[in-house]
């Protein structure tokens, strides 16, 4: 599958990221730059694609329930996608 990118690359963007959404967006969101991500406030799993300066993969946190934080230091840039979006 798939998804279009959506980048969120002001502060404002990357502290809304998909908060607020009742279903699982049709769309990827990038968050650059980001180190960590919270899942507080969401109805949904994400997968979290972190990438390094380069845009190379980094780790890969997947089904990350609503409720929790993920740092990954070595990261630039996060991709957030609904979980399974694209297995």
């Amino acid at each position: 599958m798939d998804l279009p990118i959506i980048l969120a690359d002001t502060p404002r963007r990357r502290l809304r990221g998909l908060l607020g959404l009742r279903q699982p967006p049709q769309h990827a969101l990038l968050l650059d730059p980001c180190r960590s991500v919270h899942t507080f406030g969401m109805r949904f799993a994400l997968d979290l694609h972190w990438l390094d300066a380069d845009g190379a993969p980094v780790r890969v946190d997947r089904a990350v329930p609503p409720g929790r934080v993920r740092v990954c230091r070595r990261a630039r840039a996060v991709v957030e996608v609904p979980t399974g979006a694209l297995s």
